[in-house]
């Protein structure tokens, strides 16, 4: 299901693979084979020194959004520009924050290891200070990870989320599917605070990747987690997102730490360092609080 903010752009071409890490390079003029920590190094230099061009504006988006391409010493890309100056206020986020929450993102991202988010960078552009990411082309079809079925419990390889109305006294029960990709962003999403994980934020390239965007309203000291994949809540862990959290838990403590101290305030680069320390302690998957609203709106 494509992000709404998206809109149909040139092929990028990337390293190759179907283990649900990003696709890291866009038109960067990476060889085959080429180390992949030396392709995401190259696309974030693209990003940061490249001379932005943009070419359009994404009218659905509720900031300003902005369709670019970034050219630096004979490489290419295109990629997403939103500058600080274009964030709407939002009554529980403090203003102008929004781009540096999506660039620390993108970080914990990283230092999982399993490169959920496309290259993002935090650098001045044409209109001032803004976040810059690398465009992901989304599969035109064939990719199903959420629905809505009449049936009281999900089919195999699905999971449940919330029975919700659909018009004319009908209900149906929303289901995600049942995929190691989305329970991989789940947990990203549970150490970040994700307060606004929609079907339109799940990007499913044409190699078989997924990506997770749109992370402009997370790392909220407060449990804010709103997202479409409760599926697992409350089930344990598996193995590698316990490997995952460890990773993150000693990342924190050194570079991690420091990068996203330049990002978030310390109560919340802390409250990071908490929830990953209570993701390991339970072992589960979190639950929705009771708290908060726990589905975003609108779901897509």
């Amino acid at each position: 299901m494509p992000a709404p903010e998206r809109v149909p752009a040139r092929s990028l071409t990337g390293a190759t693979g179907t283990d649900g890490g990003a696709d890291r390079t866009g038109d960067t003029g990476a060889a085959d084979g080429q180390d992949a920590a030396q392709v995401v190094q190259d696309a974030v230099e693209l990003l940061t020194r490249g001379e932005l061009t943009v070419r359009g504006q994404l009218r659905d988006a509720s900031n300003a959004v902005l369709y670019c391409e970034v050219e630096y010493d004979g490489r290419k890309a295109e990629c997403v520009y939103k500058p600080v100056a274009g964030e709407r206020p939002l009554w529980d986020f403090p203003d102008g924050t929004l781009a540096e929450r999506e660039v620390a993102a993108y970080l914990v991202s990283e230092a999982t290891g399993w490169g959920l988010v496309p290259p993002t960078v935090l650098r001045d552009g044409p209109y001032g200070e803004g976040m810059v990411q690398l465009w992901i082309e989304a599969a035109d079809e064939g990719v199903e990870l959420l629905a809505l079925v009449e049936e009281a419990e999900p089919g195999p390889g699905w999971k449940p989320v919330v029975r919700a109305e659909v018009g004319e006294g009908r209900t149906a029960l929303l289901v995600h599917a049942d995929d190691p990709r989305l329970s991989r962003l789940a947990v990203l999403d549970a150490v970040i605070n994700n307060a606004d994980r929609k079907g339109g934020h799940l990007l499913p390239a044409p190699d078989g990747r997924l990506y997770g965007i749109d992370h402009g309203i997370a790392f909220h000291t407060d449990d804010k987690l709103r997202t479409l994949l409760w599926g697992w809540a409350d089930e344990p862990l598996p193995d590698e997102a316990v490997a995952a959290l460890r990773r993150l838990a000693a990342a924190l403590e050194g570079e991690l730490g420091r990068r996203l101290g330049e990002l978030l305030t310390s109560a919340e680069v802390a409250a990071v360092s908490t929830r990953v320390a209570e993701l390991l302690r339970t072992g589960r998957y979190p639950r929705p609080s009771g708290q908060w609203p726990a589905i975003p709106w609108p779901p897509v």
